[in-house]
């Protein structure tokens, strides 16, 4: 098992190399075909009753979009290097919208970390595509430069989302030189967890991965806090986790650990809901 086709997610406004550095050299970890994709939409002269009005964006406005576009693809190729299977999409779309759709394409889709406030008509929504694109992320903070993916934590929850996540890594799992599974709970719960952990260190063993278990007790503030600093204290450099959130009035709404994780996170973390 492995990823055949990465899909990394362009800020047109802000082609990050280092990103696109680190999609590559996954991309020759795996043997895969690299996908760019950016998205820009027109930005609508007013609003009416709830409706964006987009019908008349003028001559000069579509080609300044696809300038912009073309310039982003410019240095995303330059970013990514040669000798790679490379293709580059864009869209005039909402570039939320654009990522989920496309996302069909990819195994894997790489997105750079931000905890800024974002223009939804230039910068994909984070959360919004992890929740709804139906494929893994690949969140990395900006001053990561490459991955390894040497250690791997994953942070366990006996849920959906962690279980589908867990099988979402299994290509870094595979290639991983240590692969740490840890749950963090109350001490009245020590006991399940220590089940919960065990069947997935022996569900890994069946795919030829070695794992370890471990079980920590909850420490005062953020869980997201502590499985950071767990990571960290252990040297890995590829956290593993579960997607939390669900969608309330059209909007997708993260749970408190999976955004904690999102803004906070110094290492990479794959996500999967």
């Amino acid at each position: 098992m492995s990823y055949a086709t990465l899909m990394v997610c362009v800020n047109v406004d802000h082609v990050s190399k280092t990103l696109v550095g680190v999609a590559a050299g996954l991309t020759d970890k795996f043997s895969a075909k690299l996908i760019g994709l950016s998205a820009l939409a027109i930005t609508p002269p007013f609003v009416a009753e709830g409706v964006v009005i987009v019908d008349n964006a003028s001559e000069s406005d579509v080609a300044q979009v696809k300038a912009r576009l073309a310039e982003a693809e410019d240095k995303f190729r330059a970013a990514a290097g040669a000798g790679r299977e490379v293709e580059w999409r864009s869209a005039l779309e909402i570039p939320t919208d654009a990522l989920i759709s496309e996302a069909r394409c990819a195994d894997l889709i790489l997105l750079e970390k931000s905890s800024r406030s974002i223009d939804l008509y230039r910068v994909a929504d984070s959360g919004a595509a992890i929740l709804g694109a139906g494929r893994p992320f690949l969140v990395v903070p900006g001053s990561v430069k490459s991955l390894t993916a040497d250690h791997v934590v994953v942070g366990w929850k006996d849920t959906r989302e962690a279980r589908r996540a867990i099988q979402d890594a299994l290509p870094f799992l595979h290639e991983a030189k240590r692969v740490t599974v840890v749950e963090i709970c109350q001490n009245d719960q020590k006991e399940a967890a220590r089940h919960h952990v065990d069947d997935v260190v022996l569900y890994l063993a069946r795919h030829r991965i070695r794992a370890e278990g471990r079980v920590e007790m909850q420490l005062p503030g953020s869980s997201a806090d502590q499985i950071i600093r767990f990571a960290e204290d252990e040297g890995a450099d590829l956290l593993v986790t579960g997607a939390y959130g669900h969608s309330r009035l059209n909007e997708w709404i993260f749970g408190g650990v999976t955004h904690d994780l999102l803004a906070s996170t110094p290492i990479c973390c794959l996500m999967s809901h």
